[in-house]
């Protein structure tokens, strides 16, 4: 585990945030791509990006700072100030889906001002943002967070006692939730361009994203190990945390964008076989 890559004086390169910004540079690479390709033009896909990065941090960071406020209780500067109270240089503290939630919102707001769809849009960023997410889980791996429950399977880890993971779990095999993650979002990524060779309805590959996404989410998060401030209800059988609902909704908007894809791309085909009307 290299949370933190090299220090020079003060300043720390850490993992996570090098992972970030590579997620971030390779997908707006992509989008610009695939934007000439699609008519946006890549000015569109690059603004538009800009504005992403920006108010996807900042969803990210709102939606940590809110399920866990005892950590500012009594430093609230430390929700936006570069250096902490502890003189730590860095914000630390992103939560992925408050990111994706900012991001869509983004997306509709830029989209409707530039007179184009709001789907068309997204299925335009759809695969840079599995990627993004791919490359991102690779850094918290790296940094000890985001880990899963204590497994005993081949694969799980021991992360060091300095991570979280370590101190929550001194010594113990975890599994690496993170990079399964990672590999279901590699899947994704490679699935979507492949279908992205050829012309789809609109919405559909937004639908595709949401509905896998939002399954493999859920279903992860159940291995995840999370503090009490992110479960919504739990019994000795059955937890239900924060994301798993936000996955949920994933789920339903991705279902639903898919049956009114195809459900649109049926009817243009029975009036495509209509027989023309012959005037007297």
């Amino acid at each position: 585990m290299y949370p933190i890559l090299f220090t020079i004086g003060p300043f720390s390169l850490h993992t996570y945030g090098l992972a970030m910004a590579v997620a971030f540079g390779l997908g707006i690479w992509i989008a610009m791509k695939r934007a000439d390709a699609h008519g946006f033009g890549a000015k569109y896909a690059l603004d538009l990006s800009i504005m992403i990065l920006i108010f996807s941090l900042v969803g990210a960071r709102f939606a940590y700072v809110v399920t866990h406020w005892d950590e500012f209780a009594q430093h609230p500067l430390d929700i936006i100030s570069p250096v902490q109270h502890n003189g730590q240089i860095g914000i630390a503290g992103l939560v992925l889906l408050g990111g994706v939630a900012a991001a869509f919102a983004t997306v509709y707001y830029y989209s409707r001002r530039h007179g184009h769809t709001f789907l068309s849009t997204t299925d335009l960023f759809i695969p840079s943002t599995a990627l993004g997410i791919a490359i991102g889980r690779v850094g918290c791996f790296f940094n000890g967070c985001c880990f899963g429950e204590p497994c005993d399977a081949a694969w799980c880890v021991v992360f060091p006692k300095d991570s979280l993971a370590g101190y929550i779990f001194p010594n113990t095999p975890v599994h690496p939730t993170q990079l399964y993650e990672t590999t279901a979002m590699l899947l994704l990524f490679g699935a979507m361009m492949f279908y992205d060779r050829h012309r789809h309805p609109e919405g559909r590959m937004t639908g595709i994203f949401l509905l896998a996404y939002g399954v493999w989410r859920f279903f992860n998060e159940s291995l995840r190990w999370y503090e009490n401030e992110m479960i919504v209800f739990q019994t000795d059988a059955f937890r239900l945390t924060v994301s798993q609902v936000l996955s949920a909704i994933m789920v339903v908007c991705g279902a639903y964008l898919l049956w009114r894809s195809y459900r649109k791309g049926a009817a243009r085909s029975n009036a495509s076989t209509l027989p023309s009307r012959v005037e007297p």
